[in-house]
């Protein structure tokens, strides 16, 4: 029998009612005792849980339809437990061995409560304890020969949870935007940023995907046990066997398998998605920063005024006339009011271009003779005597060109070529970034480099 069946038509009533906001905090807090309790509570311990909520934070009571004047009578703490018993969120339970009333939690107000408890916070690691069932139910079933479908659907239903959870953030992202454009005040953005944004996406739930629950380190694992199963045959009969023993032939091990790939498939798109709109509303608060610290000098920033005020006017005769006062002072048709950069760059004339095709035309390239020159110098040396020209002219673990003698073509090359091995990722060596003087030693001149070791 479905729950559904079993709920009154009163239950309802709770999301209509004046007084709903003190209902759920008070279904709430008899639940956290519920709990504590070990799922038992007494009518005078009911009484007392919500007499200690009701000094806590003073709740104003009001009348509720269907209350008669001898209910009003009673305390707050009574009027709410009797109005949840009536409307079915609660249920009396008489034990006439001890005279005592009970009162329990029916399993269909159990599954509102815990959606109330989500609501009001959600569990931080949610999307970690996902992941992580879905890893644990995955290898379970490849490797337990008890294991039977119903762990592969639970490791699906656990797949779905997390791309709804991850659904739901990126559908979340668009109330922070239009809180940033509520803000007016520097101070006021940055607030919201800091403890808005920062608190309730970065560190609780978009930086738990980066770090704690860490996704990526999941889904190869989760992929290469799945690929395993699927191309193990031999073990695919057994499971399916076994499923027709246990009369469990629903669904098949081989379209489970399929739909969880495809559901983290999708947990990897939306986890993209996240990133993209992170970029987005972290670019659109530097520049909403920017406009308000500079929206009064700033000559965009003005203009932005100016049509906000004109879209302001409650008339199209006033917009008209702040438009009349405005031609009059300011020249709008200046490209520079609506870029800092002109949207149109004057051609240069023809002596310029000629004078430019003439100095491209003065720069002669290379002759034969100077490639294959270039070419030898490049390959006569290796890497290893390039290293080894380095190490042996170094100091204090520096190599200063400007204290090295070179005298020869032979090192004057070695030189060029260590400064081109400098440059490249994997070299061990690289060249201090320093406004470096020129040195002329035996007809030859050279910057006086200063070679260290990269760090790795």
């Amino acid at each position: 029998m479905q729950l559904r069946q079993e709920i009154p038509d009163t239950f309802w009533s709770l999301f209509r009612s004046v007084n709903r906001e003190i209902y759920i905090e008070a279904l709430l807090c008899i639940n956290e005792e519920y709990q504590y309790s070990n799922y038992f509570l007494t009518r005078e311990v009911c009484i007392q849980v919500l007499s200690d909520m009701n000094a806590k934070k003073r709740f104003e009571l009001q009348w509720e339809e269907g209350e008669t004047r001898i209910d009003m009578l009673e305390t707050p703490s009574s009027r709410i437990l009797n109005w949840l018993l009536k409307t079915g969120w609660l249920k009396r339970i008489e034990d006439y061995n001890t005279l005592v009333t009970n009162i329990v939690i029916p399993d269909y107000a159990a599954v509102f409560i815990e959606a109330f408890e989500r609501i009001n916070s959600e569990d931080l690691e949610e999307t970690d304890i996902y992941i992580q069932n879905v890893y644990a139910t995955l290898f379970s079933f490849q490797n337990d020969p008890r294991a039977n479908l119903s762990m592969l659907r639970t490791a699906l239903v656990n797949t779905r949870r997390l791309n709804k959870a991850l659904q739901d953030m990126l559908h979340n992202m668009d109330k922070f935007f239009g809180r940033l454009l509520d803000q007016e005040f520097y101070g006021d953005l940055l607030k919201e940023h800091l403890d808005g944004y920062v608190e309730e996406i970065v560190r609780k739930k978009y930086h738990i995907l980066k770090t704690s629950d860490n996704f990526y380190i999941y889904k190869m694992d989760i992929k290469k046990c799945i690929r395993e199963m699927r191309e193990n045959e031999e073990w695919i009969e057994k499971v399916r066997k076994r499923s027709k023993m246990m009369g469990d032939t629903k669904d098949d091990v081989l379209d489970l398998l399929d739909l969880i790939e495809r559901g983290f498939d999708d947990i990897e798109h939306r986890i993209s998605n996240m990133d993209k709109e992170h970029t987005k509303y972290v670019r659109a608060t530097v520049t909403r920063l920017n406009y308000l610290l500079s929206g009064e000098t700033d000559t965009k920033g003005l203009v932005v005024q100016l049509l906000n005020r004109m879209s302001a006017a409650p008339s199209g005769e006033e917009r008209e006339e702040i438009i009349r006062e405005t031609g009059a002072k300011m020249n709008l048709s200046l490209l520079e009011m609506l870029s800092e950069k002109s949207l149109y760059k004057r051609r240069k004339g023809r002596k310029d271009f000629i004078s430019q095709m003439a100095a491209d035309e003065a720069m002669e390239d290379l002759d034969k003779e100077d490639v294959l020159r270039l070419n030898r110098i490049q390959m006569r040396y290796s890497k290893e005597q390039i290293e080894e020209f380095i190490e042996n002219r170094m100091e204090d673990e520096i190599m200063d060109a400007a204290k090295v003698d070179i005298t020869e073509e032979e090192d004057f090359e070695k030189l060029i070529l260590a400064y081109d091995y400098s440059t490249r990722k994997n070299s061990k060596y690289m060249v201090l970034e320093e406004e470096t003087e020129m040195v002329e030693r035996a007809g030859y001149k050279y910057p006086a480099l200063k070679f260290v070791r990269r760090r790795v």
